[in-house]
């Protein structure tokens, strides 16, 4: 894997530098035809999708930007129009969107766009080269598709790490017949930043490919801890919040790596990697985001994990939650006083506002450190920028604990085929994959998990390494066990199992991926193929 180019396209290795890799025709006697993401059946199921016959067009422009994250940090980056979180895109269930994406990013730099957790047709999802060429610089690919499932969603390129810029946005798809009843709004968008402060994601990726074998332990190799990350290495512990390089007392130097970032709730491992700064809708929190509203008012909050490398303990001080959804998709109503969303994870919850200022804290699971924005509803001081409010430490609801609204969940039926996946690797020489087989051009062995139309599709995921790893699959929401959520982001424990199901009603070829960047990357990826 060290002869690809890791500038290349996040989540490739699919044998072919244009759209349709996987197209019906294949060069082996022996390999299964495959829908071809612009295919026939495709296009079949998109004109099912019920339309309203309105369009929103808008462009993209992806560009270098610095900016401003407050308390005088400026980050040079690249971002959609100059600004992280990228400006809000709003739509109606039914409604088209027509998105220009405009590439002028510096060099010879290709991008996309994938619309994280949309059921949207094939060749519109975004993922070079399975779905479509990678947008090269100086130029524009046009989206288009019918977003015809109400819920919280958001947009990022898939190309190499740049997941970990400042390259997303929020997308909401309204209900016209919205259940709910509230007042406002709010969206919250969390993310994990190191870019253009204390270096980018691509000198982030080329160190942590080093493995620890790289990082001065040769010798504990052969040592039986691939696998096994650095649970219990305690004399290798690291200050998460530091963003400069630091050694340990084994003779470790890490510029990005984090070391001892553990956390019950993840069952271990929290992270790899070491950020100078967690954000709340683009802002530090010795300088946040602030919501203004008014005592008794009930929010709607729209809670979207952006970040590359970290889980998100959420709580908002001096209240109690309600989750209604997660990834879009509606719940059994559950009152907690904090969550746990992953990466590409996205919650919404219900609150009734208090008087006074309230901390809105996204602590970083194991890291000791995290985001912070205020709500302002009356007179009183901010709290300080390290507050951690004692909701962060009471009911904590995670995923597996919840339940799919009756209307959302999935009809009993017998499934047709059930797929392994096994996620295997370690940090030792950083060697996440599926099945043990990084997926990479260079892998043959990097063949499609395969099913038919119509089949209901059970995927059972088994964590072999000890890091967790948040596992989401393009273009479907699948269902955690008989009667668990609709997702189509899962966190899955280390060293534990989860079944999820799914129905085979949106042709092409679909990625199946840990989005924790650096682990897709470096290869825990797969896709999801349709057979012809």
């Amino acid at each position: 894997m060290n002869s690809i180019n890791r500038r290349s396209v996040l989540l490739a290795g699919l044998g072919a530098a244009s759209a349709g890799a996987f197209a019906a025709c294949t060069t082996s006697a022996t390999a299964p035809a495959l829908v071809s993401p612009s295919g026939s059946a495709v296009a079949r199921v998109e004109n099912k999708r019920a339309g309203t016959g309105r369009e929103q067009k808008i462009t993209l422009t992806a560009a270098p930007a610095m900016l401003d994250l407050g308390g005088g940090i400026r980050a040079k980056t690249w971002a959609f129009e100059g600004r992280t979180p990228g400006r809000e895109v709003r739509l109606s269930t039914g409604d088209a969107l027509v998105a220009e994406l405009s590439n002028q990013l510096p060099g010879k730099t290709t991008t996309s766009i994938h619309w994280h957790g949309i059921t949207l047709r094939n060749d519109m999802d975004g993922v070079p080269p399975a779905t479509q060429t990678a947008v090269r610089a100086g130029s524009t690919f046009t989206y288009r598709f019918i977003a015809d499932a109400p819920g919280t969603y958001f947009f990022h390129p898939h190309v190499g790490v740049q997941l970990d810029r400042g390259l997303y946005a929020p997308l909401i798809v309204e209900d016209p017949r919205e259940p709910l009843a509230y007042d406002d709004e709010w969206v919250v968008v969390l993310d994990d930043w190191v870019d253009g402060v204390t270096g980018t994601p691509d000198e982030v990726f080329a160190e942590l490919r080093q493995g620890m074998g790289g990082m001065g332990m040769g010798s504990t190799s052969g040592s039986g801890m691939e696998g096994h990350d650095m649970h219990g290495m305690g004399d290798m512990r690291e200050d998460a919040a530091s963003p400069s390089p630091s050694s340990s007392s084994g003779g470790m130097s890490s510029r990005f790596m984090l070391m001892g970032a553990e956390s019950d709730l993840l069952g271990g491992d929290a992270g790899d990697v070491k950020y100078p700064h967690h954000l709340v809708n683009g802002r530090i929190p010795a300088d946040p985001h602030v919501y203004t509203g008014k005592p008794g008012r009930r929010v709607r909050l729209r809670i979207i994990n952006a970040g590359s490398d970290t889980a998100y303990r959420v709580a908002l001080g001096g209240h109690r939650l309600t989750i209604t959804h997660t990834d879009g998709y509606p719940v059994q109503h559950q009152q907690v006083d904090a969550l746990l969303i992953g990466m590409g994870e996205r919650y919404d919850v219900l609150v009734t506002l208090g008087d006074g200022v309230f901390p809105l804290v996204a602590a970083a699971e194991g890291k000791n450190a995290g985001g912070l924005a205020l709500v302002r509803t009356g007179s009183g001081r901010a709290p300080s920028a390290s507050v951690r409010p004692k909701e962060l430490s009471r009911l904590i609801m995670t995923a597996s604990q919840l339940r799919a609204a009756d209307e959302v969940r999935l009809k009993s039926a017998r499934v047709d085929v059930t797929h392994q996946i096994k996620l295997t690797g370690g940090m030792m020489h950083y060697n996440w994959a599926i099945n043990g087989k990084p997926f990479d051009m260079a892998n043959p062995d990097a063949n499609p998990i395969l099913m038919e139309e119509g089949q209901r599709v059970r995927l059972d995921f088994i964590n072999d390494t000890t890091m967790w790893h948040p596992m989401h699959l393009h273009g479907h929401t699948y269902q955690l066990g008989d009667l668990g959520p609709r997702k189509d982001t899962a966190i899955v424990l280390p060293k534990k199992n989860l079944s999820v199901f799914f129905d085979g009603d949106n042709p092409g070829q679909w990625m199946l991926h840990c989005h924790n960047a650096y682990h897709g990357e470096a290869g825990m990826m797969g896709i999801v193929a349709y057979q012809a």
